[in-house]
């Protein structure tokens, strides 16, 4: 192999892609759109619930429990209703998500230390946004609770009860709980995969059908200075890209990186190696643009948003298809990122991981290759 060979090719191939504005748009816009829009609309929190409620009872002990769900930042409290008919019209119309009613005798019931229950009727078309939106008002309830009852046992002069058990929580690595520091590392191997297959499924199949390739195999450039002369360009792209994402990932949405910025490059570009070799085995394959490119949205795109654990949880999976994600290169490049990301974790932890992503790599790399041929079919 022969480093003047393989820079020609890469110059002959970066100045393709500088004079084409739609290899240049797929290979630096789409990524920086795709970051914006899925930084911004994707999160998993569930916050300002919208809720109505029926305050039948209408006296300062059911005002209370209601100014408890309206200073909690988890619900966010519409126009009162006065009977069934509007509660139903509200979730119906997806205006609120659950409704409250308070019976008539709420304060009667308290205030003699009967025990009262309020009725929560929930919008179950999304099951888990209802989940959250109980789980919360289960949880304003019972601190309106425990307030009510430690003033009974105040007026009674009893003294409060101790607690057996107390939870004291203390949250590390992500101390916000917030779902963008979660889901941005992973999106950034999303893209990086996407826009790295789109970009070099079209290389070989241009070269066929533009006439072009004839003229490249009666040169003496080989198999292996061709496939590498035609990656080096869009890795450069694809490095351009992780810079980008890690810029906005810093000063856009302010996530943390705790762990080193040379390791996230460093599994970066070795992940970006494999899935460039995604795209050029099929361009070798298919021979045409078209074909190639809805090959390598599908075989890309799809395994590596639904199966490599960036949105939904891999454990959660039927035991097939958890086995099956094996196979997704994905699976183990969003598990680095979020490591290093998140907890700061270096190579003694996640030498697995980058282990499975070079041998990844280097099969791809190597069966690309294997099926490239020198002759005209």
């Amino acid at each position: 192999m022969k480093l003047k060979r393989v820079s020609a090719i890469a110059r002959k191939e970066l100045l393709h892609v500088l004079r084409d504005w739609r290899s240049l748009g797929i290979g630096i816009a789409i990524p920086v759109v795709m970051l914006f829009l899925f930084g911004y609309a994707l999160t998993l929190d569930v916050d300002q619930v919208p809720l109505v409620v029926w305050d039948q009872s209408a006296t300062p002990a059911s005002r209370e429990l209601v100014g408890a769900f309206r200073s909690s930042r988890y619900f966010f409290l519409l126009e009162g209703a006065g009977g069934y008919p509007e509660l139903e019209r509200a979730i119906a119309s997806r205006r609120a998500v659950i409704a409250l009613v308070v019976p008539v005798d709420f304060a009667g019931r308290v205030a003699s230390g009967r025990g009262a229950s309020v009725q929560a009727i929930l919008d179950g078309s999304d099951s888990n946004v209802a989940s959250f939106a109980l789980g919360y008002a289960e949880a304003v309830t019972r601190g309106y609770s425990e307030r009510v009852t430690l003033e009974l046992l105040r007026r009674s002069g009893l003294p409060a009860p101790v607690p057996g058990l107390e939870v004291r929580p203390r949250v590390w690595f992500n101390a916000d709980m917030e779902s963008r520091n979660y889901i941005f590392p992973g999106l950034i191997a999303i893209v990086m995969m996407v826009i790295a297959a789109l970009l070099t499924s079209l290389t070989f199949a241009r070269e066929w059908e533009g006439g072009t390739m004839e003229q490249l195999i009666a040169t003496p450039v080989t198999g292996g200075e061709l496939i590498l002369g035609k990656l080096v360009p869009y890795f450069a792209i694809g490095m351009l890209d992780l810079v980008l994402s890690v810029l906005v990932a810093q000063f856009v949405f302010q996530i943390p990186l705790r762990g080193e910025l040379w390791l996230v490059f460093a599994a970066s570009a070795v992940f970006l190696v494999g899935a460039l070799s995604i795209g050029i085995l099929i361009s070798i394959i298919t021979k045409s643009q078209f074909l190639s490119s809805q090959i390598a949205l599908v075989a890309t795109m799809l395994p590596a948003f639904l199966l490599s654990g960036f949105v939904f949880p891999i454990e959660n999976m039927p035991y097939p298809i958890q086995v099956f994600t094996h196979i997704v290169t994905a699976r183990y490049f969003v598990v680095l990122l979020r490591g290093i990301y998140l907890k700061g974790l270096g190579l003694g932890t996640l030498a697995g991981e980058a282990l499975l992503l070079a041998l990844f790599a280097a099969c791809v790399l190597g069966l690309s290759l294997f099926k490239f041929r020198k002759k005209i079919e």
